[in-house]
């Protein structure tokens, strides 16, 4: 493999590596790991999600006699994620226009695994380090969900898997997802539509119903898929939809799931004498974790910023990760930034100097680590 961080980042995105279809990103890092002397496991997770390639664990050797630091990043892409053409423009990398970039999460994993080939390289003497590349990530945390956590040997943890380097974050909310389907009555739109009952009128009301947004400042409610409807000239007699609240707060979020339980329940009340019904199912995808200011975790990462005269935040996200799963098993772990940036959208890109940056992170985190 490559010792130069963008060179390296080029040839991973190049790399088609959709979720649940993740085999070349992980044969070939397979292949880099081993040739780092790491002991490298590929776990059979694939098998319940539906993908065609496992997590992979590696331990990278040290000579420090201590529990290792672990490293996380995911593999999988989201859509348009196939024939990534990366471009170099200016201080930026770049896709063409017609798919994301890649650097959720291939900029964690560069930052990662250059980092370890300069550790490697040096000489010097380190501390074991961990490392976790999970799959499906992006389509609900699927490889770290169904990853053996007990296989887990570290003192603390980083997921690389945010935007600026030098952003801390140190705590995500729980995340429960809802699926509502309403049961109408179809009939013919244009001849005796008073003989139906329309499944998306009803859907619609509950929809109206719900607390949606913004909640507070650590609660937030979103429907985001609406299916439903055979032609217009029929009365739909079903529809579904989907959606999710989030909460750093385990009380608020149950207080809106019930709410949106309540909005829905409520307005097929009012249809049951005409027929209606609903079939509704809340479910957990996640917990929230928070890791103190002054936890180890953090100082060390904080350590290491300053002695790099990296400018750093710290603070709470929104957004869920495999920091959520992972800190479950008992290891504090905090997300930190790679230098992705407009993750999600054919616009995405990343700064040539952040991905370097990034690399010096991981590499004084080792080292630091290290000498605690």
């Amino acid at each position: 493999m490559q010792n130069d961080v963008i060179s390296y980042f080029l040839s991973l995105v190049a790399i088609d590596s959709e979720s649940r279809d993740e085999r070349r990103m992980i044969d070939t890092l397979k292949a880099d790991l081993e040739a780092l002397d790491c002991t490298v496991e590929e776990d059979d997770c694939h098998h319940k999600t539906g993908g065609n390639a496992g997590n992979l664990h590696a331990i990278f050797p040290g000579s420090i006699q201590k529990p290792p630091i672990l490293f996380c990043s995911h593999v999988d892409t989201v859509t348009p994620g196939k024939g990534i053409k990366a471009q170099i423009v200016g201080d930026k990398i770049v896709s063409d226009g017609t798919t994301v970039l890649g650097s959720d999460d291939k900029s964690g994993i560069a930052e990662i695994m250059v980092a370890l080939h300069r550790v490697k390289q040096s000489g010097k003497a380190h501390a074991p380090v961990e490392i976790l590349f999970t799959i499906s990530e992006e389509i609900g945390l699927l490889g770290a969900k169904g990853f053996d956590k007990s296989k887990l040997k570290s003192a603390l943890g980083y997921a690389l898997d945010t935007h600026r380097v030098g952003e801390l974050v140190l705590g995500a909310p729980s995340q429960n997802s809802f699926k509502a389907t309403f049961h109408g009555k179809e009939a013919h739109a244009g001849v005796e539509p008073e003989k139906g009952l329309n499944a998306i009128r009803i859907a619609s009301e509950a929809i109206a119903a719900m607390p949606l947004g913004r909640i507070d400042f650590e609660t937030t409610c979103n429907v985001g898929i609406i299916q439903g409807g055979e032609a217009t000239n029929i009365v739909p007699n079903k529809v579904t939809i989907k959606g999710e609240a989030r909460s750093h707060n385990p009380q608020k979020l149950e207080r809106i799931c019930n709410d949106i339980r309540t909005a829905i329940q409520s307005t097929v009340a009012r249809y049951e004498a005409q027929g209606a019904r609903v079939d509704f199912n809340c479910v957990q995808e996640y917990k929230s974790f928070s890791v103190a200011e002054d936890a180890p975790v953090v100082q060390l990462a904080v350590a290491a910023l300053r002695k790099l005269d990296i400018p750093f935040t710290t603070g709470k996200g929104g957004g869920g990760s495999d920091a959520n799963i992972l800190t479950a098993n008992g290891i504090p772990i905090i997300i930190t930034g790679t230098g992705m940036d407009k993750v999600h959208t054919v616009n995405e890109c990343i700064e040539l100097d952040q991905l370097r940056l990034g690399t010096d992170f991981v590499e004084e985190l080792i080292y630091g680590y290290s000498e605690l």
